[in-house]
């Protein structure tokens, strides 16, 4: 039986916010099966609690933004795809301010996280979302669409016309059958330009942001000492922000996803749309061993993480 996951313990971090500049104190904690990612705003008396949904996600301007009653909490995406890559279901993850702290700008310092506070399974199925039939929204020419495979999969495309995003590389594919997550994705940051950062930073934004936490351009080269992490940077981590994002539908998709310069916005959007079509999608569970397609059961890493 493909089984539900939470963490065997707590474990805390402490970094700030990519927009407030202001510390953030985060604390993931284990959860029963069934919860889901449910955050929790405990600087607020009393607490409010936000289930991850596709239709709590309100503002996606610059993150994947949730709301509820008026109140926020923003950032969420790079922690949420870092749960998808390891497989957590259940997690409640509290946090004292209204975003989640940005760390170096990837999901590594997340799947550090869990990793070290030990990955537990439950005594209930995990349950997938998977899609029957495609789903696409588009935004001039802007698009993104899910389309039915049993496993998850992505295809990204970027174009930015900027020479080291081109040299880095504007296409990936990856698989989480046959690719690795923690590899391949996690450690992908966050990029922008010099010129944008300015223009946020006058309107109160990217007060935390930084080449500690993020990949920062001129209008020729990536500024960083270090240089980029991995072959094609830049598009691996909008990939890190669609599985992010994706998982916000609740659950692990079954399914195809294509993108052209997708953003939270239109993958939002997507998830949405396909919510609407009760006929595009199921619930589904793999009881017995011997009925799970072998795409469905390599899709997350050994509990060792060897």
């Amino acid at each position: 039986m493909l089984k539900q996951r939470t963490l065997k313990s707590l474990v805390r971090a402490t970094g700030v916010g990519l927009h407030s500049g202001r510390k953030v104190t985060l604390t993931l904690r284990p959860a029963a099966a069934g919860t889901g990612i449910v955050f929790r705003r405990i600087d607020l008396d009393p607490p409010v609690d936000f289930k991850a949904a596709a239709d709590a996600v309100g503002d996606t301007r610059l993150a994947s933004c949730l709301e509820k009653e008026g109140v926020r909490l923003s950032t969420v995406e790079h922690l949420m795809s870092a749960l998808a890559g390891l497989g957590i279901d259940n997690l409640y993850v509290d946090v004292d301010a209204e975003e989640i702290p940005i760390l170096d700008g990837s999901a590594a310092p997340f799947v550090f996280l869990l990793q070290s506070a030990g990955i537990e399974e439950l005594p209930a199925a995990k349950r997938f979302l998977r899609v029957k039939k495609p789903i696409a929204v588009a935004e001039g020419d802007k698009w993104a669409r899910l389309e039915p495979y049993e496993g998850f999969r992505l295809e990204f495309s970027i174009r930015f016309d900027h020479p080291a995003v081109d040299k880095a590389g504007t296409q990936l594919e990856f698989d989480f059958a046959d690719d690795s997550y923690v590899r391949e994705i996690a450690r992908a940051r966050t990029f922008g330009f010099t010129h944008d950062v300015e223009a946020m930073r006058a309107q109160g934004l990217a007060l935390g942001g930084s080449l500690e936490n993020a990949i920062v351009m001129d209008e020729y080269r990536v500024l960083n000492a270090e240089g980029l992490r991995l072959p094609g940077e830049f598009v691996r981590h909008k990939v890190l922000d669609a599985i992010g994002d994706l998982y916000l539908v609740g659950a692990p998709l079954l399914a195809r996803y294509r993108a052209h310069k997708s953003g939270h916005a239109l993958n939002n959007r997507l998830l949405r749309a396909l919510l609407a079509d009760a006929s595009a999608w199921e619930w589904a569970s793999f009881e017995q061993a011997e009925a799970t397609p072998a795409r469905i059961a390599r899709l997350y890493p050994a509990l060792h993480f060897a």
